[in-house]
C-alpha cells in the first residue's frame, strides 16, 4: 500500500511553531528549523515495497554506532538513531539521505515519504529514504547529557563527518541494504533545509552523486539584522509602517532619560516589572518572530496575521498603506499584549521573569538534560555562526528595537556556557565562512531552493548582498515560498512558483544520477582507455 496522506492532513501538521519556547515561556527566534514533516499514523506507518512485500512501520527506529570523535575514534561509538524506508526503492536504484539538523528527528518521518521533495526524488530515482537525526539533538547523544565537557564534540565538522561515516558504513535494514555505498555501487543523494541545508553543501564533495539544499544558511553573520528586513519587505504595509512608527518611539523615549515616558510605555504592553529597557523593546520581537511560521498555506487565523489585523484593523475597516500612525498602533499593540498574548508567552509568570536576559542563575541558562534541542543549537550559534536578530543599522529602516545588539546575545553566551565563555565575544564566524565557503562556495551537482518571503534568506545564497550566480552544475532557484517551504509536496500543488522549484530540482537530479558510474566500473573503464 502506497502512503497517501489527505491535503488538508498534510496542511493542517505543517502549520506549526518554529521559534523557540524556553521553558519559562520566553520565546527566542534564532533557531532556524524547517516546519515539521507530515504526520504518520499507525495505519499510514504501514508500507510495501515494489513486489508488494509488507515492510517495517515508517516510524521504526534503527541505531548507528556512530564515532563520538571523528579526529580520535579510540573514544568509541554512541547510538545515532535514524529511520528508513525501502517502499520507493528498486535494486540499483539510489538513496535519500536527510538530516532535520537541529530538532529531534522522530517528527520528521513524514521525510520518508512522498508528500515532500524527498519522497518525490526517490520515486524518480527508484530510492530508499533515510531520516538521520543529527548528534546532540533529540536522543542521539553521546553521554546522556548537554554539559560542555559533552558539547565539545558537538560542532559542525563533527556532523559533516558524521553524514561521511554513516553512508560510508551504514547497513541499511532492508534486501540489498548491505551493497550500497556511496561511490563504489550506488549514487547517494543529500538532502537538508536550513542549517541542514547548508550541512548539505558542506557534506557533498567527493561522496554523494547529488544535493538538494533548502533555504541552507551558508553565511554566518554575527549582527544577522536582515532577517527581520526581510520581513519588513514582505509583510502588509500598513502593518510595517505602524511597527516602524511605534519602534523609532521606543527607542527614542527609552534613550531619552524622561521616567514617566518611560513608565508609561513599559506599562503599555504590560511590562512595568521588566527591570531593563533593552528586555522592554527586546520583547516586542516575539510577535514578529512569528513569521517564520508561516507558509504558503497560511491565512486568517495565522498568529501573524492576527497580530497585524490587531493594529491595523478598526472598526472592521483595515488602515491604509501608510498605517493609522503612531497613537493608534502604540494603544492597539497594548491592548493585543495586555488582553491574552503577554499570558500566553509567559505562561502566566511574572512578565519580569519571563522577559530578563540578565538573570544568569535563569534555569534555562543551566538545564543540561538529554532532549533539551535549544541548548544544543545555542553552543553552534554561540560558538560557529552566531546570526543574532537585532535592529537594523541608524541608516536602514527598522521593525526592531536597535537597542538589542550582538553583543546582548554574546553576554547571554556566558550565561549558558560559563566554563567556555568567561567573557562575552563574538562567535568565530571568519573560520566558518573561510572553512565552509559561505556565499562563495562550489559544490557541484547541488540544487539549491530558496524562498523570496523567507526571514533567513539573508544567509542563504539568494542573500539581497550575494553575489553567487545559477550554474547548470549548481543551480539556484527561487520561489515565492518561505522558509524550507520547497520541501513539501503541498506547497508545490498550491503556488505554481514553488512547483516550478521542484521539477527544476528533479531533472537536475534526474540528470545527475544518469551519469553516476560506480567506481569499479570508472577504475575498469579508466585501465581499458590507458591500454
Amino acid at each position: 500500500m502506497v502512503l497517501l496522506l489527505s491535503i488538508s492532513t498534510i496542511f493542517l501538521s505543517l502549520i506549526v511553531s518554529v521559534s523557540a519556547i524556553l521553558p519559562d515561556g520566553r520565546v527566542h527566534g534564532n533557531v532556524p528549523r524547517r516546519p515539521l514533516g507530515p504526520p504518520i499514523t499507525a495505519k499510514d506507518a504501514l508500507v510495501k515495497d515494489f513486489q508488494g512485500q509488507t515492510l517495517a512501520p515508517l516510524d521504526t527506529v534503527y541505531y548507528f554506532d556512530q564515532l563520538i570523535d571523528h579526529t580520535n575514534p579510540s573514544l568509541g561509538t554512541f547510538q545515532q538513531r535514524y529511520w528508513a524506508s525501502s517502499q520507493y526503492y528498486k535494486p540499483g536504484g539510489a538513496i535519500v539521505l536527510y538530516t532535520p539538523g537541529e530538532e529531534n528527528a522522530e517528527q520528521y518521518t513524514g521525510y520518508l515519504t512522498d508528500a515532500t521533495i524527498n519522497g518525490q526524488i526517490a520515486k524518480q530515482e527508484n530510492a530508499a529514504t533515510i531520516v538521520l537525526e543529527h548528534r546532540f539533538y533529540g536522543q542521539s547523544t553521546p553521554y546522556g547529557n548537554l554539559k560542555e565537557s559533552s558539547l565539545k564534540y558537538h560542532t559542525i565538522q563533527q556532523a559533516i563527518d558524521d553524514l561521511e561515516y554513516f553512508a560510508n558504513n551504514v547497513v541499511l535494514p532492508f534486501s540489498g541494504g548491505d551493497s550500497v555505498k556511496p561511490v563504489s555501487q550506488a549514487p547517494w543523494i543529500l538532502i537538508g533545509g536550513s542549517y541542514s541545508g547548508a550541512l548539505v553543501g558542506w557534506t557533498m564533495p567527493n561522496l554523494f552523486q547529488a544535493g538538494y539544499a533548502s533555504s541552507a544558511v551558508v553565511e554566518s553573520i554575527v549582527d544577522f539584522w536582515g532577517y527581520f528586513d526581510v520581513i519588513r519587505q514582505f509583510m502588509p504595509h500598513n502593518c510595517s509602517a505602524d511597527i516602524q512608527a511605534v519602534i523609532n518611539h521606543v527607542d527614542q523615549v527609552f534613550t531619552s532619560g524622561n521616567t514617566s515616558q518611560i513608565l508609561s510605555l513599559k506599562a503599555n504592553w504590560g511590562m512595568q516589572d521588566v527591570t531593563h529597557l533593552d528586555d522592554v523593546a527586546g520583547a516586542l520581537r516575539n510577535n514578529l518572530w512569528t513569521w517564520q511560521e508561516l507558509s504558503p498555506g497560511s491565512g486568517p487565523g495565522a498568529a501573524f496575521f492576527d497580530f497585524c489585523d490587531a493594529l491595523e484593523v478598526k472598526n472592521g475597516v483595515s488602515a491604509p498603506a501608510a498605517g493609522w500612525g503612531l497613537n493608534y498602533a502604540l494603544a492597539a499593540w497594548g491592548n493585543y499584549w495586555k488582553n491574552g498574548y503577554l499570558n500566553q508567552l509567559c505562561g502566566g509568570s511574572n512578565a519580569g521573569n519571563c522577559l530578563s536576559t540578565y538573570n544568569s542563575n535563569n534555569p534555562y541558562y543551566s538545564n543540561t538534560t538529554l532532549g533539551n534541542d535549544q541548548r544544543s543549537w545555542e553552543w553552534i550559534v554561540c560558538n560557529q555562526v552566531g546570526m543574532f536578530q537585532d535592529g537594523a543599522p541608524t541608516n536602514h529602516a527598522t521593525i526592531v528595537t536597535r537597542l538589542v545588539q550582538p553583543s546582548s546575545d554574546e553576554r547571554q553566551c556566558t550565561y549558558y556556557f560559563p566554563e567556555t565563555f568567561s567573557q562575552p565575544r563574538a562567535p568565530d564566524i571568519t573560520a566558518t565562512n573561510v572553512v565552509y565557503g559561505g556565499w562563495n562556495a562550489t559544490v557541484n551537482h547541488l540544487f539549491t531552493a530558496n524562498g523570496q518571503r523567507d526571514p533567513w534568506r539573508d544567509t542563504t545564497v539568494s542573500a539581497d548582498g550575494s553575489n553567487a550566480v545559477s550554474t547548470p552544475e549548481q543551480p539556484i532557484a527561487v520561489g515565492d515560498g518561505f522558509h524550507c517551504s520547497d520541501l513539501f509536496t503541498y506547497y508545490g500543488q498550491i503556488d505554481p512558483t514553488i512547483r516550478a522549484v521542484q521539477n527544476q530540482a528533479l531533472s537536475s537530479i534526474r540528470t545527475w544520477i544518469a551519469e553516476f558510474q560506480p567506481s569499479e566500473k570508472r577504475s575498469l573503464r579508466s585501465a581499458r582507455e590507458q591500454e
